[in-house]
């Protein structure tokens, strides 16, 4: 079943990939690094196109706001500098990219509908291959006996019916948290990928 899994996981995400002959594990690192990038890159532009859209006082204050506060995703322990993300085991670092990946299910849906759905699916396939990856690393053995453990709450009040102001600074929120998470995911899977190759400089 996990072959086929795996399978199943490389055909669906297999845009993009080089055809040299590679292990299924370097090839699905590739395809994984490939598809965070991607989703780093869409956070880029729609927080640049709303901030492009706020007055620049609008701006200032929001920027202001966000350095004060923490991303839902600060409470998954992670490296805390390029120093320790570059001792830390590959399985360390698919874990915590498992983490914060799944920690975007929930908020991803409250995206309008065309960020929802160019976002909602490809975190989806994400988790799927990162998964697919530690559950290779472990040998088959399950290390999240409990997923739903995972989750962690929707953001702060981004559900409950908010006024003008209000509203303005959770999408900010929303979309400057999943930017500095995805750059996070990108850098770890980028470390653990080059770890596959023991004669590569894998120094950030």
């Amino acid at each position: 079943m996990f072959c086929l899994n795996m399978m199943f996981v490389l055909s669906l995400l297999s845009v993009g990939v080089s055809s040299q002959p590679i292990t299924d594990g370097q090839r699905l690192f590739s395809i994984a690094v490939s598809r965070v990038q991607h989703l780093h890159l869409l956070a880029q532009r729609f927080l640049s196109d709303f901030e492009s859209s706020l007055q620049a006082e609008e701006q200032h204050q929001l920027n202001k706001i966000f350095l004060q506060d923490f991303c839902n995703s600060d409470y998954i322990i992670s490296p805390i500098d390029k120093h320790e993300t570059q001792r830390s085991s590959v399985l360390k670092l698919l874990s915590i990219s498992y983490r914060l990946v799944e920690s975007w299910e929930f908020p991803s849906r409250s995206l309008s509908g065309g960020l929802r759905t160019q976002i909602s699916s490809k975190l989806s396939e994400l988790k799927t291959g990162i998964l697919l990856l530690i559950r290779a690393s472990q040998d088959g053995t399950e290390i999240f006996p409990d997923s739903s453990a995972l989750q962690l709450a929707p953001y702060g009040n981004y559900y409950q019916s908010l006024g003008p102001d209000e509203s303005l600074k959770r999408t900010y929120e929303l979309l400057a948290c999943f930017k500095k998470d995805m750059h996070k995911v990108e850098t770890y899977l980028t470390v653990a990928k080059c770890r596959l190759s023991p004669e590569a400089n894998c120094t950030l």
